[in-house]
């Protein structure tokens, strides 16, 4: 089963000829059509907002191109802070969600209005020495052996994020003596979960808890944070959650949970990668071709451009390009050129007949990928395209240069 890119063989190859591979591109008419399909799913709760996660694709262009659909900003640093400071994103708009924080960045969070959701009660003292206890406070739950997580976050148990109810309840009960007056929930259990079922009962675990915080503190939550986590169907084969009806059944739950509770909460969200992943590309070139014990495809790419094969054993479809209708004929490994043997891109991958020269596609890219690129053996960071719905292709990052690689040393 092959699946599909948002290009044809011409604009490929006019890029070719523009920019040297490796290089991401982006297909905006997917992203924007993803966000739009996300907000439709939770129109029935008013004051729905999803915050794009920055982390997933950290590029000021795709923030702001989101931006401009109405999404938020999830960030969880520094950086991902400014990116937000420069494209005019503040106040409620930006959720700061990070831990192991540092008052510094805690004190552009408030400088910016951002609302701040607390890892554990154990940051309030660090949020005070920042700039005080802002009106509006959350934080981030870890339902321990209440559920089971994935291979990306782990079981709760031993997730290093969020607190347990105890400290939870504590610190609503301490942030609302220091002045805090609105208040908020959040979660992250599970990470590219293909299940409608895990997804609904992480609503209805907040939901609950929700109830619960009323009855134990008086606090009636402003926003539930359902967090991330929606998947992409990496593998032609997989199918992917269907917005709507998990919209569906989060809206019964409200319903029949909140509602009669007198609890009508904002519902937010947090998704990055189904929101960019399906809709990004990395494209390589093959450079060498051996066969030892097994048969390796040599690309220009590396672990350093794409690093979830290689971190977690992740499926990345390829397609060779002109090569879609031929036989899959061999059984390799695509791999890149770093000191490193779990430098691979795909394993015991089948693929038509490779041969020097050819381009292969690397699909759903577009979240956790060059976001998460490093430059170990010197390896230079690729150039982001983005692909405009009217066929034109926008540079929205340049690769980067030795001078930029050595731009902080001294020799």
């Amino acid at each position: 089963m092959e699946k599909t890119v948002p290009f044809d063989s011409s604009t490929l190859d006019g890029l070719l000829q523009e920019y040297p591979t490796p290089f991401y591109l982006y297909d905006e008419s997917g992203i924007r059509q993803r966000m739009r399909d996300l907000v439709q799913a939770f129109s029935w709760n008013e004051g729905f907002r999803q915050y794009f996660a920055v982390k997933a694709t950290p590029n000021p262009r795709i923030v702001s191109m989101l931006r401009d659909e109405g999404s938020g900003a999830d960030c969880s640093s520094m950086a991902e802070l400014v990116i937000c400071d420069r494209i005019g994103l503040s106040g409620e708009s930006i959720m700061f969600t990070s831990n192991n924080t540092t008052s510094d960045e805690y004190a552009y969070a408030l400088q910016m209005g951002a609302i701040i959701n607390l890892d554990h009660p154990n940051l309030i003292d660090t949020l005070l020495a920042a700039g005080g206890m802002p009106e509006t406070i959350a934080f981030r739950y870890n339902p321990g052996p209440e559920r089971t997580g994935n291979v990306i976050i782990g079981n709760p148990q031993e997730a290093k994020f969020g607190c347990t109810r105890q400290q939870l309840l504590a610190g609503y009960k301490r942030c609302k003596e220091l002045g805090a007056t609105h208040f908020g929930l959040h979660t992250m259990v599970v990470s590219n979960e293909l299940g409608v079922q895990s997804l609904v009962e992480t609503a209805e675990m907040l939901f609950e808890l929700a109830i619960l915080i009323k009855h134990e503190l008086g606090i009636e939550l402003e926003f539930i944070n359902l967090g991330g986590g929606i998947g992409v169907g990496y593998r032609p084969e997989d199918t992917e959650v269907n917005l709507e009806d998990f919209g569906a059944r989060v809206h019964h739950l409200y319903d029949n949970k909140l509602l009669p509770a007198g609890l009508k909460p904002r519902i937010f969200m947090e998704n990055g990668r189904t929101i960019t992943g399906p809709f990004g590309f990395l494209i390589t070139r093959v450079i060498n071709c051996k066969e030892t014990y097994k048969k390796y495809v040599g690309v220009d790419a590396c672990m350093s451009n794409l690093m979830r094969p290689g971190m977690y054993g992740a499926y990345h479809h390829i397609t060779v390009m002109g090569k879609e209708d031929q036989a899959l004929t061999e059984t390799v490994d695509v791999v890149g050129s770093l000191c490193e043997n779990n430098d691979k891109l795909a394993v015991d991958r089948a693929l038509p007949k490779v041969e020097v020269g050819d381009v292969l596609v690397i699909h759903d890219a577009g979240a956790h990928g060059h976001a998460m690129g490093f430059q170990y053996n010197g390896r230079l960071r690729c150039a982001e395209l983005l692909l405009k719905p009217d066929g034109e292709v926008e540079q929205i990052r340049r690769a980067e240069t030795l001078d930029d690689y050595f731009a902080t040393v001294k020799f």
